[in-house]
């Protein structure tokens, strides 16, 4: 039997617990979990893409059946390339659902032979979003209960200390 490789694209940028959620998720469902950070040369991120390698490196330390790439170019083409099988996309809430229904089936019809499967996070981590954490960090505010400790303290670095109340 062929393993079944899954495909986790993302910006990560930076990476949060709920990434981690539902990579640890995907990684009890498939043999192995690529997760790929995107490269989007017409943005330009907070993290570089090796400080965003190092922080999902540290994220995952615990999740063996998984791998980190990163990738300029189409999702399904690198997917492929990896022999992946399926596309990971989180789908938190009802908003996201009209832009992962649109970006499955333009996948689908790139390259029939790579599936979507969305999961849904954890209860925690339903409205978690890295632009979000972004925000809170920019204003000083608390993102412990969101990120690792070593996003939080590179977050710190960028946005400046915690603010006190």
């Amino acid at each position: 039997m062929s393993e079944r490789i899954a495909l986790y694209p993302g910006s990560f940028d930076p990476p949060t617990l709920g990434h981690r959620d539902l990579i640890g998720r995907a990684a009890t469902i498939f043999d192995k979990v690529i997760v790929a950070i995107a490269i989007n040369s017409t943005k330009q991120g907070l993290f570089s893409i090796p400080e965003r390698i190092e922080m999902v490196e540290e994220l995952t330390a615990d999740i063996p059946n998984m791998e980190l790439i990163h990738f300029e170019g189409l999702t399904v083409d690198i997917a492929a390339k990896y022999g992946a099988i399926a596309l990971i996309r989180g789908l938190r809430v009802i908003s996201d659902f009209e832009y992962e229904l649109s970006m499955a089936i333009n996948n689908q019809k790139l390259n029939p032979d790579i599936d979507t499967v969305a999961l849904m996070p954890s209860e925690p981590y339903l409205y978690l979003s890295s632009r979000l954490v972004k925000e809170i960090a920019s204003y000083g505010g608390k993102i412990s209960h969101y990120v690792t400790p070593g996003v939080e303290r590179r977050l710190r670095e960028k946005y400046g200390p915690l603010r006190t109340p």
